[in-house]
């Protein structure tokens, strides 16, 4: 039998500019939604799935993250913290996470996505996968994320990060996977994109292009990536 996944990592260590003015005192994962901070939604998520150990990337006011969230102890959980020093890619981040994951599977969630809490259970489960990738069907947002290409049992075969012209899958990268130790060979050994940053998505792909099985994940209710003030004012009327 599976052991339940008890460890999630969540990235919060960019100011988040499009934000403008409401990231000059806090970091965008800490930007209220409905009375509390962004991120606070998404540990409570996590715990009421069975998360018991969190680590926490910070990086831009680390301070107010940690201040805010102590040991973790005022929300019955384990919270510890690392650094991001760089800002040079996803992948490197998750990096971060290796010694906290140990030989564990563990969630791994962006400080600023925020979904039905229903979900995590979900994620908490890898059932014979080597990866989860949340997916949502979204053609309208493919030009600002990724595109999760798909088999016919919903698994994937490619992941196009801001596909330009007609997408080849309706199915949008939610920014929430489930991993197990085993995506650190993969971060380990990569260059950087285009872009000039090493990309996450390129170590997914990787990672499912050998015999290993990562699977889509459609995630159930709304969805959001808190990104812009006019995505947090709709959040908030």
């Amino acid at each position: 039998m599976t052991q339940p996944i008890q460890k999630a990592v969540l990235l919060a260590a960019g100011r988040g500019t499009r934000m403008r003015d409401l990231t000059n005192e806090l970091p965008k994962p800490m930007i209220p939604v409905k009375g509390k901070p962004i991120l606070q939604h998404i540990v409570e998520g996590l715990r009421d799935a069975g998360i018991k150990q969190i680590l926490i990337v910070v990086g831009y006011r680390a301070d107010v993250v940690t201040n805010y969230f102590g040991d973790g102890s005022a929300f019955a959980l384990s919270i510890e913290y690392v650094t991001q020093v760089i800002q040079d890619g996803t992948g490197r981040v998750v990096e971060l996470a290796r010694e906290f994951a140990g030989t564990d599977s563990f969630i791994l969630s962006y400080g600023d996505i925020l979904v039905d809490p229903q979900n995590y259970q979900a994620l908490a489960k890898l059932d014979g996968a080597e990866a989860l990738v949340s997916v949502k069907r979204n053609e309208q947002e493919m030009a600002k994320g990724g595109c999760v290409v798909v088999n016919e049992h919903f698994m994937l075969t490619d992941l196009i990060e801001k596909p330009v012209g007609p997408a080849p899958s309706p199915w949008y990268n939610a920014g929430i996977y489930t991993f197990r130790p085993s995506i650190f060979e993969f971060t380990a050994r990569l260059e950087p994109s285009p872009r000039g940053e090493y990309e996450l998505t390129d170590a997914i792909r990787c990672l499912a292009q050998t015999s290993q099985k990562v699977r889509a994940l459609e995630l159930g209710g709304a969805w959001a990536d808190v990104r812009d003030p006019e995505v947090l004012a709709e959040l908030n009327s």
